[in-house]
């Protein structure tokens, strides 16, 4: 057996079986794809799939046992690759982001530009999309850090690092009844209006519909959507009153009104996400160290080598970047 066929085998696994997406993963033709996997069967002398007409149906217990193998066996190959590149100094290289649109947009522009400007030949790959998405592309290996965000515990990682906490604000056209209230928002003010946010929002635990349960009251979601910009979009539209990320708010929204919320809605924090089972590229560790200026790098290496523990403080997000608007004006 070979690497290659191994890698073709975990890009079917994770391409729900679709051969043609699986080929494009890894940059193959699909019957070059399927001519590998035939020869992995016959060398291992059973089948890793279940076969229906010309498409596999499932994996078999036998392929499960393999593929968890075959997994580690990539990483490590990957953990050598990585480790070989940093004893040659090598500046070239790929980074893959799994994050969430808000963070992509308006958080890691900054950091990733020192990152070009100090590794000018690494291409920086971002996956936006949902907080779970980017867990999943990081277990699989599909990713070497992820940026999510919570508002309570860390999310469930080898490594959770708090960058920074943030809060939501609510979002009105200028002229709307709840800009001209004269006092502080209460949730009985947004629960009588249809409110556009996150995508996450319609999920039974997410942090604002507990809040508004907690209060008694059921919050009407007009439009939900992944990215802030589509939120801001919709709020301009008509659809409802916005509830999004602080950073989201840009002096360019000139035609909005941003009302505070931070009594209203829990505290959120985003966090970097690693797997300690990695090697990490030293364009890597420096986007990290970018991100969390009081890390320093050899307390991050032992925290991944080693699992010691790493007691970070995560700043507030600099709310003085964006005007905000006094709900009493």
């Amino acid at each position: 057996m070979t690497l290659t066929q191994l890698r073709y085998l975990v890009a079917i696994a994770d391409s729900g079986l679709n051969i043609t997406l699986a080929a494009a993963k890894v940059h193959a033709t699909q019957p070059g794809l399927s001519k590998q996997l035939k020869q992995l069967e016959d060398e291992l002398g059973f089948i890793l799939f279940t076969r229906r007409a010309r498409s596999l149906e499932a994996i078999t217990p036998a392929g499960q046992q393999v593929i968890v193998h075959a997994r580690n066996l990539l990483a490590e190959a990957s953990n050598i690759r990585a480790l070989a590149a940093n004893l040659r100094r090598d500046t070239q290289g790929e980074l893959h982001i799994a994050t969430t649109h808000t963070q992509a947009r308006y958080a890691l522009p900054i950091a990733l530009a020192a990152l070009n400007r100090n590794f000018p030949q690494v291409a920086v790959h971002l996956t936006p999309g949902g907080d779970s998405e980017s867990l999943a592309r990081l277990a699989r290996g599909e990713a070497e850090i992820a940026i999510v965000s919570t508002a309570g515990a860390a999310p469930a990682a080898d490594l959770a690092l708090p960058i920074y906490r943030w809060e939501r604000v609510v979002l009105v056209p200028r002229g709307h009844a709840l800009a001209a209230l004269g006092r502080r928002l209460t949730l009985a003010d947004l629960a009588q209006y249809p409110l556009v946010s996150y995508e996450s929002s319609r999920e039974p635990e997410s942090s604002l519909r507990r809040a508004f349960v907690a209060a008694g009251l059921e919050p009407s979601l007009a439009v939900t959507a992944r990215d802030a910009d589509l939120i801001k979009t919709y709020v301009r539209a008509g659809f409802g009153v916005g509830i999004l990320a602080e950073m989201a708010v840009t002096p360019d929204d000139v035609d909005l009104v941003v009302l505070p919320a931070e009594d209203l809605l829990p505290t959120c924090t985003t966090w970097l996400l690693l797997r300690r089972d990695r090697v990490l590229r030293d364009y890597t560790q420096a986007l990290i160290t970018t991100l969390l200026p009081q890390l320093h790098a050899r307390d991050l290496r032992s925290a991944i080598e080693d699992g010691e523990p790493l007691l970070i403080d995560p700043v507030q997000w600099p709310r003085w970047r964006f005007p905000q608007v006094n709900a009493e004006a």
